[in-house]
């Protein structure tokens, strides 16, 4: 079994920064995707960012990408989401979501992912 620890949300203003912290636990932690999804009130959650262990490449979503950067300490089993130039919309609960081995699907699709956070609050005021 795998646990998954999110940390780092808060409040910030429209234009800020804030840096999420996954840190994952309970069992040999080897080749594993780690992936960050959001999900705001009344939507479904949806696909941030995904670092797959195969390679060194991360993906985002378009409504992301050169605003959040996904990284990963495997050494630690952490992996981070470096949120900058936030925005209203990035209002949410962030949620990390880890799968070992390689994917059997769309690495954006919930349903590749075993293990989940709790998740943790990001609110973007404007």
């Amino acid at each position: 079994q795998v646990q998954l620890v999110e940390s780092g949300g808060g409040l910030v203003q429209a234009g800020g920064s804030l840096r999420l912290s996954c840190a994952a636990s309970g069992r040999t932690l080897n080749n594993y995707n780690m992936a960050w999804f959001r999900q705001a009130p009344g939507k479904e959650r949806e696909f941030v960012a995904a670092s797959p262990w195969s390679d060194d490449s991360s993906y985002y979503a378009d409504s992301v990408k050169g605003r959040f950067t996904i990284s990963r300490d495997n050494a630690k089993g952490t992996v981070y989401l470096q949120m900058n130039s936030l925005k209203p919309e990035d209002t949410a609960v962030y949620y990390c979501a880890l799968r070992f081995g390689f994917y059997k699907g769309r690495y954006y699709d919930t349903n590749q992912y075993n293990y989940w956070g709790q998740g943790t609050q990001v609110a973007v005021s404007s």
